[in-house]
């Protein structure tokens, strides 16, 4: 047996997110992340705003998630390898810190909530957008102020109770799923009121609308819609196991890519013409190719059962939105990139004011109730899709970064736990995908030039550096030296398994792992 220190005590309660003396619990288990991980990306932009996506085309959709898909594939390669070996520092602004500049991770870090803080919004218009079906009688703010008060009490039960309920929900998005690729199969092949038709919509009207420029367009929803594939970084201080865990989770990336974005991608292509009118019925709702495609079946009474479908998924997804960008404004706040009461944590684990000040941002959708729900849709994920591709592609530098520091300072490779494949090649082509995909993701507004959703589409570039140097001026910050680097900080040891290592002792309703002395 190895020699134990009994005053090296591992806490299991204990994370490295801490202020006041509180911390996030570590309650999401096994099967929490998994399901977590396989679900928590199918929202609003899966099931309702890949109708703005597929207005240019079947081929345009399936291109694009396929190569959105296989650059989120190329980066979580380069995450998997920096979280499973650093999950207690919990955030993409804390690990980019560590490798790179403190300015640089409070960017990337107010760039990662900014993405959240988009998709919340997008939520709450879909949401009210649904309702407003149902009972058009209550305005759409009335609606949106429900469920904003709703999601916000839900968050104050803490992490246990947003992971079981996410589990179960989670089981329901895949059924639902699997239930309208089995309906789409059954409906093109001729057993739904119609004869066979197959691919017949990627001829007539044709699988590209507007050529390059409506894939290039199609790019941004698409960066979108993955917006959540990464998002086991912010988890991995919440997970009991993040050594077992973390590489199952990426590991199933592939799954995820291929049974949702590429599964959804072909069975919108094959049920829905991109002329379709109720595709383009102007700027003030919203439409989900799954309720077209039932409708244009003949089963007109199909669409409250698909709208209840995309509710309890909006539900899910606005929980979840809720809860990945306030424990990015948590780190924000111990950074110094946040005022630092917005890193208070209660007895319960729930970041509070975080999760309050989250919530808020919510509220931007009511711009719909001026520019229709649509629009505002539009809106709202120029600014998400953009920086979607500047955090995935610092996420591959800080890959880059890490591995160089753990050569200079004569660390193994063999001890790494989990390595990227193909490195440096994979790092290297992730930045350069991101960063091109970012440049061209505008290029629809040029010409015609339409200078407001230009503005919209690149704005955040520009921003980067704004905010990058804003930091830089006030902590006066330092490239950091990759040969003084704490290779040891924020590594953490897993709660449940069985090792021969590790001997499990305890000690009043706690349990605590003695560490190893090396």
């Amino acid at each position: 047996m190895p020699t134990m220190k009994s005053d090296e005590l591992i806490d299991t309660e204990s994370l490295s997110i801490r202020e006041d003396g509180k911390v996030l619990k570590r309650k999401l288990n096994d099967r929490m992340t998994t399901m977590l991980a396989l679900t928590s990306i199918i929202g609003p932009g899966c099931l309702i705003g890949t109708a703005n996506a597929l207005k240019n085309g079947p081929g345009s959709l399936l291109l694009s998630f396929g190569l959105i898909g296989i650059i989120a594939l190329i980066m979580m390669q380069s995450l998997g390898e920096v979280t499973v070996m650093y999950p207690g520092q919990g955030s993409f602004s804390s690990i980019s810190i560590k490798f790179v500049d403190k300015s640089w991770g409070l960017t990337i870090g107010w760039y990662y909530a900014i993405i959240w803080i988009a998709v919340l919004a997008n939520e709450y218009n879909v949401i009210s957008n649904i309702m407003v079906f149902w009972g058009p009688q209550v305005p759409i703010y009335g609606y949106v102020l429900i469920f904003w008060s709703a999601s916000l009490a839900f968050q104050f039960l803490g992490v246990g109770w947003f992971g079981e309920v996410e589990f179960w929900i989670g089981l329901v998005k895949i059924s639902g799923l699997v239930a309208f690729y089995i309906f789409s199969i059954v409906y093109v092949a001729g057993g739904i009121n119609k004869p066979a038709f197959g691919f017949h919509y990627w001829n007539d009207p044709g699988a590209f609308n507007d050529g390059f420029k409506g894939v290039a367009s199609t790019f941004v929803f698409a960066s979108t819609f993955f917006a959540g594939v990464e998002a086991i970084a912010t988890m991995a201080s919440e997970v009991k196991n993040p050594g077992k865990a973390l590489p199952r989770a990426i590991y199933q990336t592939i799954f995820r890519i291929f049974f949702i974005y590429i599964g959804l991608a072909i069975s919108y292509g094959m049920t829905v013409p991109y002329d379709d009118p109720k595709l383009n019925n102007g700027t003030k709702t919203l439409q989900s190719p799954m309720t077209i495609a039932i409708a244009n079946a003949g089963w007109a009474g199909g669409a409250n059962l698909i709208n209840a479908f995309i509710l309890i998924t909006c539900l899910s997804a606005l929980n979840g939105s809720i809860y990945i960008g306030s424990r990015t404004l948590v780190n924000l706040a111990r950074e110094g990139g946040l005022f630092k009461f917005f890193g208070y944590i209660n007895s319960r684990g729930v970041p509070v004011y975080s999760v309050i000040l989250m919530n808020c941002f919510g509220l931007l959708s009511l711009m719909n109730i001026s520019t229709g729900a649509s629009e505002a849709y539009n809106y709202i994920v120029n600014l998400s899709g953009i920086s979607v591709f500047i955090v995935w592609a610092s996420v591959s530098f800080v890959h880059l970064r890490f591995r160089r520091s753990w050569v200079l300072q004569g660390r193994s490779l063999e001890d790494i736990p989990f390595k990227g494949l193909f490195y440096p090649y994979f790092p290297i082509l992730s930045i350069i995908l991101n960063l091109f995909l970012a440049l061209i993701q505008g290029w629809s507004y040029f010409k015609p030039f339409q200078a407001g959703n230009w503005v919209d589409a690149y704005i955040l570039i520009p921003f980067f550096f704004v905010l990058f140097f804003f930091f830089k001026i006030v902590h006066k910050t330092k490239w950091v030296n990759l040969r003084e680097v704490d290779l040891d900080e924020g590594r953490r040891k897993d709660i449940d398994y069985d090792s021969e290592e590790l001997e499990p002792e305890k000690t009043s309703r706690k349990f605590y792992f003695f560490k190893r002395n090396d």
